[in-house]
């Protein structure tokens, strides 16, 4: 019954005009959007309406919440939904949004029993107790460069598909057992290469910090997909198959070309 009404609201939701305002939004910050297909671009917005009624956002350290901010998020966190059964990240309940780059506690184990503690700064992160933290300042650079493949939010909403079987361990929920032997086969190796490549030094398409481990890996190559789709698959195409499959989506078909 629950599931019943919340669908119709969601239908609800979707079949409402999207606001001018909001357009103007992802005209000026999310131009990812103006290079969807026209039958995306609706499906997007249909997702925006309906991830911004259920989605609370809080401002930290003095930054004050606008719909500027929340559809420009919203845009960047609903493109990996697009033709896909979703829940909308069902364990998300709040977005922290900082004015950029904050501060934060962290803890290293290093072995022996030795911990390390201090501090780091953080342009984002992914709890899995239902909370997503953003740096504005880098939200708004990463969606107005959708070819450097750097983009907080598609990296840290990344990490919530992860998170959503309740492990953070670079493997997503997947529609079939044989599905999840190719994913851990592919990607374990392009990890493995990656983690390689880092050590050595040598260039790759893929960010170095995904070689951090395999949580990050995903986040990493999900940037990358979306934003450097060209040369992931051209560099690495078993890995650029993977996620085609998993997002059912092609990058290439909507991104341009330029490096």
């Amino acid at each position: 019954m629950f599931n019943y009404f919340k669908n119709r609201r969601r239908r609800r939701l979707r079949s409402q005009p999207f606001p001018d305002s909001w357009l103007a939004i992802l005209e000026r910050n999310a131009p990812i959007h103006a290079h969807l297909p026209a039958s995306d671009q609706r499906e997007l917005e249909g997702h925006i309406q309906i991830f911004l009624a259920e989605k609370h956002f809080e401002g930290c350290n003095g930054l004050v919440m606008n719909d500027e901010i929340k559809v420009t998020i919203a845009a960047q966190a609903c493109l990996p939904l697009l033709h896909r059964q979703t829940d909308y990240y069902p364990r998300l309940i709040t977005i922290l949004v900082y004015p950029s780059a904050y501060v934060a506690r962290a803890t290293e184990h290093i072995g022996g029993g030795i911990v390390l503690e201090g501090e780091s700064h953080r342009l984002g992160e992914a709890w899995q107790s239902g909370v997503v933290v953003l740096s504005w300042d880098d939200v708004r650079r990463g969606a107005s460069d959708i070819n450097n493949g750097q983009n907080v939010v598609l990296h840290e909403f990344a990490h919530q598909l992860d998170q959503q079987d309740g492990a953070a361990d670079g493997a997503p929920i997947l529609e079939s057992r044989g599905q999840y032997t190719t994913w851990a086969r592919v990607l374990g190796a392009e990890y493995d290469k990656l983690r390689r490549d880092s050590a050595l030094g040598r260039p790759t398409v893929l960010d170095d910090y995904g070689a951090t481990d395999p949580a990050e890996f995903f986040a990493v190559a999900t940037e990358c997909f979306f934003e450097k789709p060209h040369q992931l698959r051209r560099k690495h195409p078993e890995l650029y198959d993977q996620l085609k499959t998993y997002y059912r989506q092609d990058p290439q078909s909507f991104v341009s070309t330029r490096s």
